[in-house]
């Protein structure tokens, strides 16, 4: 499973989203570090699926595992402890939480849009702060924990680099192993800054650290808190490409919908009331409010986020496996029961090997089920691809 990391300064409603994602229960309160260990929890990133376009048997309506023609797949989120200027070094609650987010495949940058914590997380007045200074402050502080534990190992690195055979590349990737960062992703770095390793300084390793953590941990920044912010401070996060969010919002409405005081789908830019008159008139109030929130921002931008993640940072398709392509059905009957996130690029065999280690060992040939017709083992999939995999495991 897909595993995001939220991570941020304290106060900056890291929780509350987490909570809104996840609806798992998580501390909130208005100080620092309340989030100490990390919390563990489901959440979902939403897909158009192909069930609405399909001739399915019996007129089926639906698959029966998509709400409204939109697909949930789930992906692990990770609310990490707010980080403070310096963690690197151990201040705050120290660089145990980096540690953290070695489970992450990428982690979304919450970020105090309103402006109403200052750079350790302390409330201050709406727009005392500038929320700019935070959105590199993440990016710096793990490139320094990243460079801290290569420069441990450097000298020892610089001597062995002196032996016939020696791969320096092999060797850093061995040590950031944790991080998922490979030899190429070494490469890449070099290629990248241009930097000679065996002749680099430390400023040079810091700027290669910096180029190997944009490959083995992607993030993007989100403006949560945006119902709170002035207008010319959001036009200006959004200049810089950091989207709106409301996590309070979102949780607010997920709760809403549970209790069937709302109809609304994580994601959707609004939500309908189905019966006005339930409602008391604080709930009519705050709803109303809401839905004025919701307007000005497009969405309470949750669910954006979680999409931006996976399907823009990681760069994931939706492919979707079927033991019967003339019913899009599995052997029980079920259709379309599962949905896989692949890379860009994943091939049949791959899809074979996501399903199963033996369906991928035994793979024979794959079938497109909507066009009935076979395809090449290593020819790109499609978002959206609904593929049948002939297989010598049973």
């Amino acid at each position: 499973m897909i595993t995001l990391a939220l991570a941020g300064k304290p106060n900056c409603g890291k929780s509350t989203f987490f909570r809104a994602a996840t609806l798992a229960d998580a501390e909130i309160a208005n100080y620092p570090f309340t989030t100490i260990d990390a919390n563990h929890g489901v959440a979902y990133v939403r897909a158009p699926c192909p069930c609405r376009d399909l001739p399915l048997p019996g007129g089926a309506p639906g698959c029966g595992h998509c709400t409204d023609g939109n697909r949930f797949i789930p992906i692990g989120l990770i609310d990490v402890a707010g980080l403070v200027p310096d963690a690197h070094l151990g201040r705050g609650l120290g660089n145990q939480f980096l540690d953290h987010l070695r489970q992450a495949d990428a982690i979304i940058h919450v970020v105090d849009g309103a402006g109403a914590t200052d750079a350790e997380g302390n409330p201050v007045e709406i727009g005392a702060h500038d929320p700019e200074e935070d959105i590199a402050f993440l990016p710096g502080e793990m490139t320094m924990w990243v460079y801290g534990i290569l420069e441990k190992h450097w000298a020892k690195l610089m001597r062995q680099a002196q032996q016939r055979g020696f791969s320096l590349h092999a060797a850093i990737a061995e040590i950031l192993a944790g991080l998922s960062i490979s030899p190429e992703d070494v490469g890449d770095a070099v290629r990248e800054t241009g930097i000679d390793l065996a002749q680099a300084d430390a400023p040079a390793l810091v700027a290669f650290c910096g180029a190997l953590l944009k490959a083995a941990k992607p993030m993007a920044a989100v403006a949560n808190r945006a119902d709170l912010a002035p207008d010319d401070l959001l036009a200006r996060l959004r200049e810089r490409g950091v989207p709106p969010a409301t996590a309070a919002g979102e949780l607010a409405l997920r709760n809403a919908a549970k209790a069937g005081l709302v109809r609304y789908l994580p994601g959707d830019p609004s939500f309908a009331i189905p019966d006005r008159a339930a409602l008391s008139k604080p709930q009519a109030a705050g709803l109303d409010a809401l839905a004025g929130v919701m307007a000005r921002l497009g969405g309470t931008g949750v669910q954006e986020a979680l999409n931006r993640a996976v399907f823009g940072l990681l760069g994931r398709i939706v492919v979707y496996p079927v033991e019967d392509e003339t019913h899009f059905t599995d052997g029980r009957g079920r259709i379309l029961p599962d949905a896989f996130l692949m890379r860009t690029g994943a091939t049949p065999r791959d899809l074979a090997f996501a399903v199963h280690t033996e369906i991928g060992e035994g793979f024979l040939h794959a079938i497109d089920a909507r066009t009935r017709m076979r395809i090449r083992d290593n020819q790109p999939l499609k978002d959206g691809d609904i593929i049948r995999i002939v297989s010598a495991a049973k």
